[in-house]
């Protein structure tokens, strides 16, 4: 229930995604491609074609204002056309790029040979550049590996000449978008950015869940997030937040949501 595909920063594509997941045993799968609904339809299409129920998914990039920390909002089954979804996400995908290019461009001034063509076009069928598609074009090293590490930090991080990120929408009016297109909201992997604080808030406005199990997550978060949700009535989900090579090496249904409580509620 949480995957990545080349609509956004993974590096697969749908088919090679399902077809892993068909050897694995899935019989469901829900991509969620940060900010973007661009590749529903033919996941929906390849889903019927192998034989595995592709569930709507988004993962949008959305900001907790109040304690000033970045907050991942997960939208499933919502309405095909996710008209509130796209209209919401719209300007951050334009700002995502137009950071992406202003990355490239200080990167190029400490002599990378870079080119904006050419990085666009691996990054298709995206219509937006993440900064794994910039990586894939100045190393060829493992994403896991200490040199794709160090160069990261070195340029992205901290002090780093390509350093900084865009402003993201506010994540009560990311659920609100979601909730308008029909869809169940849930908090992404809480533990990662420490976003338990919020899950009360946002039960007011009509949050549908909490993403249990993550790579990421610990005993301790695998406490909490049972905690809320027996409290709060929240559905909790799972998956392994797959990037491909652009992410820590996972292996698809290694992770899946508990008790198959999500796709009950998906029927």
């Amino acid at each position: 229930m949480h995957v990545h595909s080349h609509y956004s920063d993974g590096s697969d594509s749908l088919e090679k995604v399902i077809k892993q997941g068909v050897r694995n045993g899935l019989t469901h799968l829900s991509f969620v491609d940060h900010d973007t609904v661009d590749g529903l339809q033919e996941s929906l299409t390849l889903g019927r074609e192998y034989g595995i129920e592709i569930i709507p998914g988004i993962e949008i990039s959305a900001y907790d204002f109040k304690r000033n920390r970045k907050v991942h909002i997960l939208g499933y089954n919502y309405h095909p056309k996710g008209s509130h979804i796209r209209a919401l996400c719209q300007a951050l995908l334009k700002r995502r790029q137009e950071h992406s290019l202003w990355q490239i461009r200080q990167i190029q001034t400490l002599g990378y040979q870079l080119e904006e063509e050419n990085i666009m076009e691996s990054a298709k069928p995206s219509h937006t550049i993440y900064k794994q598609h910039i990586m894939g074009h100045l190393t060829n090293a493992d994403y896991d590996s200490p040199p794709y590490r160090e160069l990261y930090q070195k340029l992205f991080k901290n002090n780093g000449i390509a350093a900084g990120d865009i402003e993201y929408v506010d994540v009560f009016d990311a659920v609100s978008a979601i909730k308008a297109d029909d869809g169940m909201a849930v908090v992404a992997h809480p533990g990662q950015l420490d976003s338990y604080d919020l899950i009360p808030e946002l039960v007011k406005i009509g949050l549908d869940g909490v993403e249990r199990n993550h790579p990421d997550h610990t005993r301790k978060d695998f406490h909490m997030v049972e905690t809320l949700a027996e409290r709060y009535g929240l559905v909790m989900t799972g998956g392994t937040d797959y990037h491909g090579s652009f992410g820590t090496p996972v292996e698809i249904g290694s992770i899946t949501s508990p008790l198959n409580v999500m796709l009950s509620e998906c029927k």
